[in-house]
């Protein structure tokens, strides 16, 4: 444990942050499984909407620090290109 009174607040920032990118990469994840699953189930018009969705989750993902600039248009790019290759029903 920590002694310095500069060394506890330093333990204090790191939780801090550590809860709040914990949150951060949770709804990313789960933003980037919901696409994933509307892709898999075949709606054309549910997984554009969905990616809509993710594309602006990725964003804040980026100026929140939790994703690289270049990591988040892979991603993008991927999924986009799932979602453009689907059928309309």
């Amino acid at each position: 444990m920590a002694n310095h009174l500069s060394a506890l607040k330093r333990a204090r920032q790191t939780e801090h942050r550590t809860a709040r990118n914990r949150a951060n990469t949770s709804r990313l994840r789960t933003q980037l499984r919901d696409l994933r699953e509307s892709i898999e189930k075949g709606d054309k018009a549910a997984a554009e909407q969905v990616y809509r969705q993710t594309v602006s989750v990725l964003d804040k993902a980026i100026q929140k620090g939790t994703l690289h600039d270049n990591t988040a248009s892979r991603y993008k790019s991927r999924l986009g290109k799932r979602v453009g290759a689907m059928k309309m029903k």
